[in-house]
């Protein structure tokens, strides 16, 4: 994979530009599953409607026949549910009806999807009239045949939730991780197979992006079991179709659920975990779980959860097992209410085999700085820690969002491929230290610095190069720059009074 962020987003932003007529004056957080709805019940339509053309014209009578399709991981689309139904009432009253019944016959036909599709359309706050002229655009769009992707819904899906996690700020953490937050984890977890399971899975852009690291690497999607909660019904329902749409077999319990109250996965032990836990959550409910199994470190404090998440997480790792999780900073150096007897016992242990300091500005949701913490059960390099300072790293795609980028190609290595292939060189034992970057440090070494995981204290600051200019030819240099400055701010003030004086305006000296 080469070169993908979102520069490359001009089909995603059709898509988006022509829904947003819809929103009148809906939350962005209600107007968000109408939006997700339509584009999932369009794309599995025109999914149907391509196997049963060819089943038509195989001639054998087939093509009602549910078993073709799912045979293949196509949905079966009911007549009264299949586009060319919906389009033909796009401009009637009818339409948000029409839509809602669509909504319940294709779950009514795939027991996979029961309750979890949106039937709010029918709704009196959803412009019928504007909810048509999208059903009509809609109509012109092959979602599944677009561009060179095979994965242009979840491609069209994921930016949407961006969109959606701009709009809705601080609440969208519930639901949207930053798609180069979940690609450094995939990258330096690598789950090729096995068990994969997210405890807090908002729409399930963990495994998502793991089934696309497996595709691109050759490997078989079957090979991975995916495992995970989330307590927000509306967000494990946006997780459930956008698992389902890519084919993504996945156990996210019965219903939604708080993880902490009421694990859906008691026995799991995953092979990696990967997870965005809620910052620094407060009142929890820790008094209720103070003898809890899983708190084998110490009991978190009920203040913030983060380290309650860190025993959750290690808790369901199998033996060899691996693991990433991005917490705020604080939780690198936090001493307060236990929490550094918690982290010197969880860096005794041997567990926290790399933290990554994450550069500022990469989530819609909180100004607040990030880390990742990796875990591993069987370290290749037992009584050692990789520290990384990536703060420095990332390009600013908008004022306030910066992105790490995303290549691969062998004379231009992206940000996130910068850091993974670094992880696998100290895994390797073949890192050489990057001041101001990289550093391995042993346990010894954490403990003379109080256990605290603050990755500047281990890679030091980043040598700068020398200055060998003359003082006396920079002046000159500098100060000829500046003349040139000063020039061209002479000739620009003086086209703005002109252009003032010739509408009769003049500005006093």
């Amino acid at each position: 994979m080469a070169n993908i962020n979102t520069a490359d987003i001009g089909f995603e932003k059709e898509i988006w530009k022509a829904a947003d007529k819809m929103r009148g004056n809906i939350d962005a957080s209600e107007y968000k599953s109408v939006v997700l709805g339509l584009i999932f019940l369009k794309y599995i339509s025109d999914k149907f409607e391509t196997k049963y053309r060819q089943l038509v014209d195989e001639g054998a009578g087939f093509e009602e026949d549910k078993d073709e399709y799912t045979a293949e991981n196509i949905f079966y689309v009911p007549a009264e549910a299949r586009w060319a139904t919906i389009a033909a009432q796009a401009h009637t009253p009818e339409i948000g009806i029409a839509i809602d019944n669509a909504m319940r016959a294709i779950e009514r036909e795939n027991k996979r999807l029961k309750n979890i599709l949106p039937k709010n359309f029918a709704r009196p706050e959803l412009d019928k009239r504007r909810l048509g002229d999208v059903v009509d655009l809609f109509t012109n769009i092959h979602m599944h045949r677009h561009g060179d992707s095979k994965d242009i819904l979840g491609r069209t899906y994921e930016y949407c939730l961006s969109k959606f996690a701009e709009a809705e700020g601080k609440l969208a953490g519930e639901f949207y991780t930053p798609a180069c937050v979940v690609r450094t984890l995939v990258e330096v977890l690598q789950p090729y197979n096995g068990r994969v399971y997210d405890p807090c899975c908002g729409s399930g852009g963990m495994f998502v992006q793991s089934a696309h690291f497996i595709e691109s690497h050759q490997g078989n999607i079957n090979s991975i079991s995916v495992y995970g909660q989330d307590s927000n019904p509306t967000t494990w329902k946006m997780a459930q179709m956008n698992l389902a749409i890519r084919g993504i077999e996945a156990d996210l319990g019965q219903y939604n659920a708080d993880t902490f109250f009421h694990d859906c996965h008691p026995t799991l032990k995953a092979d990696f975990v990967m997870a965005n836990p809620p910052f620094n959550l407060s009142d929890w409910g820790a008094d209720k779980l103070a003898d809890d199994v899983r708190w084998r470190f110490g009991t978190p404090p009920n203040g913030n959860a983060n380290f309650a998440w860190i025993q959750h997480i290690i808790h369901h790792l199998a033996p060899t097992g691996r693991a990433g999780v991005v917490l705020a900073n604080g939780s690198l150096s936090s001493q307060s209410s236990g929490e550094g007897d918690i982290r010197r016992r969880l860096i005794e242990a041997d567990l926290v085999d790399c933290i990554v300091a994450m550069p500022p500005q990469l989530f819609y949701t909180t100004p607040i700085p990030v880390s990742i913490w990796f875990f591993n059960k069987a370290k290749t390099q037992p009584g050692h820690t990789l520290f990384i300072d990536a703060r420095n790293l990332g390009t600013m795609v908008t004022r306030k969002l910066r992105e790490l980028t995303d290549c691969d190609e062998p004379d231009r290595q992206g940000d996130i491929q910068r850091i993974a292939d670094t992880y696998r060189a100290y895994a390797e034992g073949r890192l050489s230290a990057e001041q101001g970057f990289c550093a391995v440090a042993t346990t010894e070494e954490i403990t003379a610095q109080d256990f605290i995981l603050t990755p500047g204290r281990y890679v030091g600051i980043a040598a700068q190069a020398e200055d060998s200019e003359p003082f006396a030819a920079k002046m000159a240099r500098l100060t000829g720059e500046l003349s040139e400055l000063f020039a061209e701010s002479h000739a620009l003030e003086a086209e703005i009074r002109r252009q003032l004086e010739s509408i009769g305006y003049k500005l006093e000296d």
